[in-house]
């Protein structure tokens, strides 16, 4: 008796196995068919932080031109008689320029507008010498220039901002010198040379 029935349960195991493991193969061909469950989507990623800016470039230097003029002397004819201290060197002629700097003598120049102005000149002096600038009867003290030996141009460059309307500007041999200035006469050849006075206001 009891080994019909360890038969008849050996039997029935054997077909709930049997039952088991086909379930396990078409549920394991229906995922697989199907594809399986689709996966959870991902987080997006943070952007990231921005970076510094770069360093602004510098900043241009002012380039405007408000009203300039030039004056020129020729020698000969010009500054014929000796430059004496305290005197200043004659640009009789005009060179060029916007008509509103002008020139009431030929050793005098006039500044209408108050501003700031880049003065330039360049004169042919004999031997040892000084030039420099005087505005409304004032010394520019750091307008001097010179040379101490030699025949050669003298050449100055300055800045000058005016306080008052119609500023009155002269290239002059310094007071205290000696002997006079002889503005050279045919430098350096057969034509007469030229000496210049350049104003310009900037500001």
């Amino acid at each position: 008796m009891i080994l019909r029935m360890l038969s008849v349960g050996l039997a029935l195991g054997s077909v709930f196995t049997s039952t088991l493991f086909a379930g396990s193969e078409r549920g394991s061909r229906i995922v697989s068919e199907t594809g399986g469950v689709a996966g959870v989507q991902g987080i997006a990623g943070v952007p990231g932080v921005a970076g510094p800016g770069g360093i602004g470039g510098l900043q241009g230097l002012p380039g405007s031109v408000f009203e300039y003029s030039d004056f020129f002397a020729l020698m000969p004819p010009d500054n014929a008689v000796p430059v004496a201290a305290g005197v200043g060197v004659q640009f009789p002629n005009t060179g060029g320029g916007t008509g509103v700097i002008t020139s009431p003598t030929s050793s005098t120049f006039l500044l209408p507008a108050i501003g700031t102005y880049l003065v330039q000149f360049q004169v042919s002096v004999t031997d040892a010498g000084q030039l420099m600038l005087r505005l409304n009867g004032g010394l520019v003290a750091n307008s001097v220039v010179g040379r101490a030996s030699g025949v050669s141009q003298i050449i100055g460059i300055s800045y000058l901002t005016t306080t008052t309307v119609n500023s009155i500007l002269e290239v002059i041999n310094p007071p205290g010198n000696s002997p006079a200035l002889i503005i050279t006469p045919l430098a350096g050849g057969t034509d007469p040379v030229s000496a210049h006075l350049t104003i310009v206001r900037i500001q």
